[in-house]
């Protein structure tokens, strides 16, 4: 039963993935929710903008992929998926290669069509260990120092801003390397894009269900804290706690979007820029994307930057220091009255699907502790 002094039995701070799907399920149990977006649009960093007639993804590629048929099935019922499957190339010395590394990169960059011949030169370079200290040391051992130097190591520099001998070996694991001939980026069973959009998908998701943009939670929090019984908060969690125990830190990106006049501009979705002689480390097309007939296209530039405040946090950096400063936000968060969830609240990268994951899991979590 809801008070009458507080007419909302959830209020969600943010309205991306996490916050959407919580929304939508509560509010199908009859729950009355109200969503609170800071910037002027809902759906947090999925959300498109179509530009001269082509969708595109305002806050870098998204393509959601998924091994989990549960995850699928529950995203299909809102919208319908294209095939599309992911592919990108890296831009070095003026000629395109596979990446993810597999056999065919191999082949490029060693300047043969004999695999087994490619296979050796690379395990001639390669000393691969049980335990790396930090990202360089695991990238030339399970690379070799040509590969990691020009494939990897100046992108991650500028990803990240830190050399990679400052930055943890985890974060190349997220970079798939096959034994194989494989291109795709992704092998999930289950890939695609949400035809038109998605937009499509937030507004399923937050049918039915009251939403204001433009509203920064923490600039009137106890006015909002009294609007609702529970509280989801989406946002940065150091933030929330008025960073006392310090900064986390985060890394932003800025995006250069540009009509050009030309049917296509590259022939993938995606081409990384690995070198520092570029500042950007990437460019999208967002035709391939979701496909037209027209006769220009939209490109974006993908510039990463520091992470300040009224700036976008996209990437949390999750290192040694930066753990230990959310473990101790994090104990404050399980002796608070909110419901945490996302990347910026959890202090975590999360792929699309498992953000959906988690806020059905935090969903159950809450039902079972109110029974």
């Amino acid at each position: 039963m809801i008070s009458e002094s507080k007419p909302y039995d959830f209020l969600l701070v943010g309205s991306g993935l996490f916050a959407s799907v919580f929304a939508h399920e509560m509010n199908k149990k009859g729950k009355k929710c109200l969503v609170l977006e800071r910037r002027n649009h809902l759906g947090g960093n999925v959300h498109n903008q179509t530009i001269d007639g082509i969708i595109t993804h305002q806050y870098g590629a998204h393509i959601f992929h998924t091994n989990s048929l549960e995850i699928w099935n529950y995203v299909n019922q809102f919208v319908t998926f294209s095939n599309y499957k992911h592919q990108v190339k890296l831009f070095i010395n003026q000629k395109l290669y596979s990446f993810p590394i597999n056999h065919h990169t191999l082949k490029e960059w060693f300047k043969t069509q004999d695999l087994e011949q490619a296979l050796s030169i690379f395990n001639e370079q390669r000393q691969p260990k049980n335990h790396y200290s930090n990202l360089e040391e695991m990238g030339i051992s399970e690379l070799g120092p040509t590969i990691f130097n020009h494939f990897i190591k100046e992108y991650t520099e500028k990803q990240w801003g830190k050399p990679c001998h400052e930055l943890p070996s985890s974060i190349l694991s997220r970079i798939p390397i096959r034994n194989n001939e494989n291109e795709y980026y992704f092998e999930d069973e289950f890939q695609g894009i949400p035809i038109g959009g998605y937009n499509l998908l937030i507004e399923q998701l937050l049918k039915g269900v009251e939403t204001k943009l433009n509203i920064d939670f923490l600039e009137n929090r106890l006015f909002w804290e009294q609007q609702a019984q529970h509280i989801v908060f989406t946002g940065c969690i150091d933030e929330l706690f008025d960073y006392q125990f310090g900064k986390l830190e985060y890394r932003s990106l800025k995006f250069e979007t540009q009509r050009i006049e030309q049917a296509v501009f590259q022939a993938h979705s995606v081409v990384n820029y690995p070198s520092k002689q570029y500042d950007f480390t990437r460019i999208i097309e967002h035709k391939h994307f979701h496909p037209t007939e027209l006769n220009h296209t939209i490109i974006t530039k993908e510039y990463p930057q520091e992470y300040v405040k009224n700036t976008e946090a996209y990437y949390p950096i999750v290192d040694h220091k930066n753990k230990a400063i959310y473990q101790q936000y994090k104990d404050l968060a399980a002796n608070s009255a909110y419901i945490f969830g996302g990347r910026l609240a959890e202090f975590k990268y999360y792929d699309m699907h498992q953000v959906i994951a988690s806020a059905l899991n935090k969903v159950k979590q809450f039902e079972q502790q109110m029974s």
